[in-house]
């Protein structure tokens, strides 16, 4: 760190006094395919020995190999300039403009297809990788807010992205920059993973535990539970709305296991004056149109729209137990849907509703075995949104030399 830390005023604000602005024109070569050696999808293949990156292989700042198509080696021979190496920054033109991604491996020699550029410094005083930081960081933002305002622009244009500046300290620092942030995705990345194979883990053991024994009884949904739809009061009577009543919209479930609150609530006069009801704390949220299937448990006193079927579980089954077993059923009940308009499944369909149950005390522990697994997901899922938050706050101060890395 850098105890005494002198500002100057420039452009783009107060920076360090031996920070500078560079302009990207100056500074940088940006090359894509040209317009004649444009790829069809056609031309695309499967596999081969010469890949071909795309707008739609960005994914979260790097390239997603696996889902890159191949050309032939005269596409890739065709334009030196656009084959790739390792530490090459990539910026896409068209589509959804101002994407970006790092090369740090390449599987195989791999060209561009025409919505892509590729940026490289002109001389070796500048770090690819901090580069690469500076255009997914707030700088860059601002630069695609600035050219594309007031305007459906779908395409970042070489005459306007040559006028992008950037703050650019001293290489050293640069190299220390783009490795604490490197620091920083890693641990980010580290994240991922092990929520993803926390989720296999779990998806596995679903299969397993929610599997019918011999043992098991086979019931309808409607014998072990009462099935509730909902209602909406009529929005052109404002005291209808916003009482102290929650009610919720199928928009809202699907995302979290437990409900505590909804993003709009109606009166009591707003209940009386529709077919809502309100619904005890641990019902079971089921959407039956638009997103037919998604759930989550009620941890409050609370009402619906229409656009549910909702399980009020009676004192036979474990209400965790049947969350987890009817998130196995998004397909039953899609099969089992119908509408002209929209699909919407009925009350009569979720009650007549097939489910193989073992004993209440199996029901239990099979329900704690699962909520442990979501439990620990929900802790790492935490700590996956702090790892981006400090990342977040690491290039506001360390990209404008609030902080500074020697």
């Amino acid at each position: 760190m850098v105890k005494e830390n002198t500002m100057k005023q420039t452009e783009i604000g107060l920076l360090p006094e031996d920070w500078d602005v560079i302009n990207l024109e100056k500074n940088f070569t940006l090359k894509a395919r040209i317009g004649w050696q444009g790829l069809t999808t056609a031309e695309y293949l499967d596999n081969g020995n010469y890949g071909l990156v795309t707008g739609t292989d960005f994914k979260g700042g790097y390239i997603d190999w696996d889902n890159c198509v191949f050309v032939e080696k005269m596409r890739f021979d065709q334009d030196r300039n656009i084959q790739l190496k390792n530490g090459d920054v990539l910026v896409t033109k068209d589509g959804t403009i101002g994407k970006i991604a790092y090369v740090d491996f390449l599987p195989k020699p791999t060209t561009l297809n025409s919505g892509v550029f590729v940026v490289r410094p002109k001389s070796n005083s500048i770090s690819n990788r901090f580069f690469y930081y500076v255009l997914m960081s707030f700088y860059f933002d601002d630069f695609l807010l600035k050219i594309t305002a007031g305007s459906t622009i779908t395409h970042l244009y070489q005459k306007d992205f040559v006028n992008f500046n950037f703050v650019c300290p001293p290489l050293p620092e640069q190299e220390a920059i783009a490795e604490a942030l490197s620091d920083a995705d890693a641990w980010i990345e580290s994240l991922e993973q092990l929520i993803a194979k926390k989720r296999l883990i779990k998806q596995g053991a679903m299969q397993e535990l929610l599997s019918p024994k011999e043992d098991w009884e086979v019931k309808k949904l409607g014998e072990v539970a009462t099935i509730s739809g909902g209602g909406t009061p009529s929005t052109f009577v404002s005291k209808y709305w916003n009482g102290d009543i929650e009610w919720f919209t199928p928009t809202e479930v699907g995302y979290v296991k437990y409900l505590y609150s909804s993003k709009r609530k109606i009166s009591d006069a707003g209940l009386k004056n529709s077919s809502a009801t309100v619904l005890p704390i641990n019902t079971i949220l089921l959407t039956s149109r638009a997103g037919i299937g998604d759930l989550g448990i009620l941890k409050i006193e609370a009402c619906t729209n229409q656009g549910f079927q909702s399980i009020i579980c009676n004192d036979t089954v474990d209400v965790e137990f049947i969350y987890y077993l009817m998130s196995t059923k998004k397909e039953e009940l899609l099969k089992n849907a119908s509408g002209s308009t929209f699909l919407e499944i009925s009350p009569n369909k979720v009650k007549s509703l097939e489910i193989i149950i073992p004993s209440f005390t199996e029901q239990t522990h099979i329900a704690t075995i699962l909520s442990d697994m979501d439990v620990e997901l929900e802790a790492l899922e935490g700590q996956l949104g702090k790892a981006r938050k400090v990342k977040q706050g690491m290039m506001q101060e360390l990209l404008t030399g609030r902080v500074r890395l020697v």
